[in-house]
């Protein structure tokens, strides 16, 4: 049994108060400009969806595969999947063995549809939680998290990630009633939107808190092949040889520049894999064989994969040099998002809407990603998020934009 000893603190975190507007960030956005004329030709740098080419295998693998769709899949996935997506997690990955893939993998569509569906089988897998059962989502946070919680009956506790704590949840901060009461802690490394990476320390420190108090860990990595410097950590690297307490969610929508392929997997401990898989049974879309197949050739390619991260990273050359040391700009160590802070600028409504307004460009304020803590601070309303998703004339035409709307 591990022990965690740590001095009280005051709980930093909140659940979501019933006057909370919880709808989508691009609902709350499209409501902010509604009858604003934008001031230039519109560059929507608001959704974070790649843009860069589809990989040449993708069409020729399909057609080969055509006749696949006249038949239903199975919803674990096919053998010859699950084993390409565990053989990229151990050539990623430093792992401590090799994952099973039939009994440790299981297809997604998406890491969305995964993410949510995952808090309600933790629910379920889980042991008797001490009090009302909470999942703790990081706050700005992906909005699947939040929704799965809902779905699972469970407090949502919302964990600030500011730029004090390394724009992580502080594993300190966590008071032992709050995590004997906790079903999964959702934690997303890069994160989004402030590209922070854990490295391998946090994560084992994660993962001793939830072996101790028995609660799943739902790693997000869908960003872990945009980086700038050095591969980041995975979960599973932290969680040993038998991968308890801990599953992962990946997806080709950012890997592979694939967002309409709609195909991920999630991978981690056993039991927890066999009780998702029940769920999944009766309550998810079985993913297409032929986009399965074209998942494997992506596993099995690198060279489009290092392709995309050399043209992030001419775009993050360009942010470096047009916004430079302005409003708190510093290259994300992964992702593919700036997170700027505007609180001169008046917080990030009045900022979206005078870069709209005056720039043409649609970015997302950081208030909408996030909600408010007990304090009535919102980790978010000093910031917006912008996607750095369009090729590098367009990217170098908004930076020069916002730097001009905004000022020093």
């Amino acid at each position: 049994m591990i022990s965690v000893a740590r001095e009280p603190k005051p709980e930093p975190a909140t659940s979501v108060a019933p006057s909370v507007d919880a709808r989508s960030p691009f609902a709350r956005l499209a409501d902010l400009i509604r009858g604003v004329e934008p001031g230039k030709p519109v560059i929507d740098l608001g959704v974070g969806e790649p843009k860069h080419p589809v990989p040449d295998f993708v069409a020729p693998v399909i057609a080969a595969h055509i006749k696949d769709f006249g038949r239903y899949p199975r919803n674990e996935g096919i053998p010859e999947f699950r084993a390409a997506a565990a053989a990229w997690a151990g050539r990623r990955y430093r792992l401590a063995r090799a994952l099973d893939p039939n009994t440790e993998v299981l297809v997604l569509n998406g890491s969305r549809e995964g993410l949510f569906l995952g808090a309600i089988a933790a629910r379920r897998f889980v042991p008797a939680r001490a009090g009302r059962p909470a999942i703790l989502v990081p706050n700005p946070f992906y909005a699947a998290y939040s929704a799965g919680a809902v779905a699972a009956d469970c407090e949502v506790i919302y964990l600030p990630t500011t730029r004090a704590t390394g724009f992580l949840p502080d594993l300190d901060a966590l008071d032992d009633a709050l995590l004997a009461r906790t079903v999964a802690f959702y934690i997303a490394s890069p994160s989004n939107p402030q590209g922070a990476v854990a490295n391998l320390d946090y994560l084992k420190r994660l993962t001793a808190l939830a072996r101790h108090h028995g609660f799943m860990i739902f790693a997000d990595e869908c960003y872990c092949e945009i980086y700038s410097d050095d591969p980041p950590a995975g979960m599973l690297e932290a969680a040993g040889a038998d991968f308890a307490n801990v599953a992962i969610f990946h997806s080709l929508s950012k890997r592979s520049s694939l967002p309409g392929l709609r195909i991920g997997f999630a991978a981690g401990d056993k039991s927890f894999m066999q009780s998702y898989l029940e769920l999944r049974n009766v309550a998810a879309p079985m993913a297409p064989t032929p986009l399965q197949r074209v998942a494997i050739a992506a596993y099995n390619d690198e060279q489009h994969v290092i392709e995309n991260r050399r043209l992030y990273r001419e775009k993050f050359d360009l942010a470096d040099q047009i916004v430079g040391d302005r409003y708190g700009y510093e290259r994300p160590a992964g992702g593919f998002f700036l997170w700027l802070d505007v609180s001169a600028q008046g917080g990030s409504e009045d900022a979206t809407l005078k870069l709209w307004r005056e720039g043409g460009l649609r970015v997302v304020p950081g208030r909408y990603l996030a909600r408010e803590q007990k304090d009535g601070s919102n980790p978010g309303a000093d910031y917006v998020r912008v996607a750095m998703v369009h090729n590098n004339e367009i990217t170098a035409e908004a930076l020069h934009r916002l730097v001009a709307v905004l000022g020093d």
